[in-house]
């Protein structure tokens, strides 16, 4: 097969702004191999964090117009990229920005519309990967264990510290995987007490003390104890865990401590549980998302958890997420599965992301 050159874009839930990474992919007797040939992070503008944000309680034409602004944005941000970088590329694959996330009413929707995207580009789209899993009676997440299957498949397990903390097991293949805790979108909530936006290598949490009763309420959550495949949103954050937390009248450092201590017992236990279900001998832990970089969550997920912690590189740290998007994009392209039906609960394993313009035929052979 040959390589294939595409531009993965994520969006993730704790809003820093959206990663651009140009990947090349190409696979060779099964097995796969990728390089990130560029990448970058561009923050939102105020005026975008608070219409994302805010999203979720406005009007049906609010939400539709947004999608086709949003859209033309991400289409703007690329053509600006290619332009920087002098990118030739096979297409683009998209996550888009979750706005709305409940599979158990069977439905879910990300916002920046592909169609959009192609008009402004005029490169091929594929976008939409969730909605087939979640009509097939799956959570439409996470969709990146695949990647973890063949791009990372080294690891016995991957963790993802983004704006949840959601993990990957490898069980001789066939991977397992779900959401474990909130993460980053309650630490940039507690920072912003704090007047930052987000707490810089864990300095401010380090500053703080564990409340132990805090800490107590907040491991007693029951989703904690659900079977998986499971998946959290911001409407569960906002209902269920912020109220929590926002009960207990301590210092912002005190209260980044125990959320990072939260977190990191949390990983500690999902791992663990995993690990002895499916007797799982890897005990190798990537671990990669914004929260890499919290240098106390860090530690206090090594002091807690039994795996063999490991932080790569920062372009994976970083772009990890864009590339096993982009890596989705291939699978659809080439007609194969790119979800899996043990992590996410479908019926089977199937083939989602919407496709707009139009695709070399090259491609799919």
């Amino acid at each position: 097969m040959g390589v294939y050159r595409v531009i993965g874009i994520m969006s993730g839930s704790s809003m820093d702004g959206v990663d651009l990474a140009f990947c090349e992919l190409s696979e060779s007797n099964g097995t796969w191999s990728y390089t990130i040939q560029a990448a970058e992070t561009i923050a939102y503008e105020m005026k975008w964090r608070n219409r994302l944000s805010q999203l979720y309680k406005q009007t049906a034409m609010v939400y539709a117009k947004t999608d086709a602004y949003y859209g033309r944005y991400l289409g703007e941000l690329v053509n600006g990229f290619i332009n920087k970088h002098r990118i030739h590329a096979d297409f683009i694959a998209s996550h888009g920005h979750t706005v709305f996330h409940s599979p158990t009413e069977g439905y879910t929707t990300q916002i920046g519309h592909g169609a959009f995207i192609h008009a402004i580009t005029g490169l091929p789209v594929i976008s939409d990967f969730r909605t087939t899993d979640v009509a097939m009676g799956g959570e439409g997440a996470p969709l990146v264990p695949i990647g973890d299957k063949y791009l990372f498949g080294d690891y016995g397990f991957c963790l993802n510290l983004g704006g949840f903390a959601n993990i990957t097991a490898n069980s001789s293949g066939t991977m397992h995987a779900f959401d474990i805790a909130p993460c980053n979108i309650v630490l940039n909530r507690t920072a912003r007490l704090l007047e930052l936006e987000y707490d810089e290598n864990g300095n401010e949490a380090a500053k703080g003390t564990v409340d132990a009763n805090l800490l107590t309420d907040l491991n007693a959550i029951e989703f904690y104890t659900q079977p998986w495949p499971k998946s959290l949103n911001r409407e569960w954050i906002n209902k269920v865990f912020w109220p929590v937390a926002k009960n207990y009248r301590i210092a912002p450092q005190d209260k980044l401590a125990t959320l990072c201590e939260h977190i990191a017992m949390q990983v500690a236990q999902s791992a663990k549980v995993i690990k002895e279900h499916y007797n799982i001998n890897n005990n190798r832990l990537l671990v990669t998302g914004g929260g890499a970089f919290n240098q106390y969550l860090a530690d206090k997920l090594r002091e807690h958890c039994t795996l063999e912690v490991h932080i790569p590189e920062e372009t994976t740290v970083n772009f990890k997420e864009a590339l096993i998007f982009a890596f989705l994009g291939v699978l659809r392209v080439l007609q194969k599965n790119n979800c899996l039906s043990s992590v996410t609960g479908a019926e089977e394993d199937n083939t989602g992301g919407s496709m707009y313009g139009k695709f070399n035929q090259l491609l799919f052979q």
